[in-house]
């Protein structure tokens, strides 16, 4: 059971993490729009490359998110009954291969491929080109969220009881379950449409969580 007189200051880290983490994936969606529109310097659509301009405003929101995700999930393993902790933590697991596999493939990125990308010269570092469906560093990428989508599945076992809980629990499994159709879209690109559905149910989850750290009862812990 946590201790009472910590609640206040776990209340605001859970609080500012998910809402850092829904503001952070809404930047993603808006640009990933535009992408796809062509707005961004691309040919558009999901099966072309991104300029570096494109990269730029894709992958840092990105980046930003992953280190308010994990935050997020250690606050959501803080906040799950003794009895359900086993399952927060295998998210917090996640959550952080998450993180790490991400951060590896948009720090690569956004430090070696944009500069090169700017100056017009790709000569040595073509095996690190993000290519969508036919790049090393793109299946690392929806491996990394494939393991986002877990982390949310596991964590929704923490949320019961009223309705707020239960409608996050909802938007949690609802992410947890497009794992297979992050997983395969080397396979069958078309996928890649029904796991846009991320761009709903992620952003949905976090403001949810946010909504769950901010009525938390001051000095009191969820009942176990």
């Amino acid at each position: 059971m946590m201790d009472g007189k910590n609640l206040p200051s776990f209340r605001r880290l859970g609080y500012w993490s998910a809402v850092l983490a829904a503001v952070f994936s809404l930047a993603y969606v808006v640009g990933q729009l535009a992408e796809w529109l062509g707005l961004l310097g691309s040919k558009g659509g999901p099966e072309n490359p991104s300029t570096a301009k494109g990269l730029i405003l894709l992958l840092t929101p990105s980046l930003l998110l992953a280190f308010a995700f994990v935050v997020t999930m250690v606050c959501v393993h803080r906040y799950a009954p003794e009895s359900k902790k086993a399952w927060s933590q295998v998210a917090v697991a996640f959550a952080t291969a998450y993180a790490a596999l991400i951060g590896i493939v948009y720090f690569t990125q956004l430090t070696i491929v944009v500069p090169h990308l700017l100056r017009g010269d790709v000569a040595g570092i073509e095996f690190l080109l993000f290519k969508p469906f036919d790049s090393f560093l793109y299946a690392v990428d929806i491996l990394g969220y494939s393991f986002m989508s877990l982390s949310t599945l596991f964590s929704a076992a923490a949320f019961s009881g009223g309705r707020l809980e239960r409608t996050t629990r909802f938007f949690l499994v609802a992410n947890g379950l497009l794992v297979p159709f992050l997983a395969f879209q080397m396979y069958i690109h078309s996928l890649i449409w029904i796991a846009s559905l991320w761009a709903v149910t992620f952003p949905a989850a976090m403001i949810c969580l946010a909504l769950v750290f901010k009525r938390l009862p001051r000095g009191e812990a969820p009942a176990a």
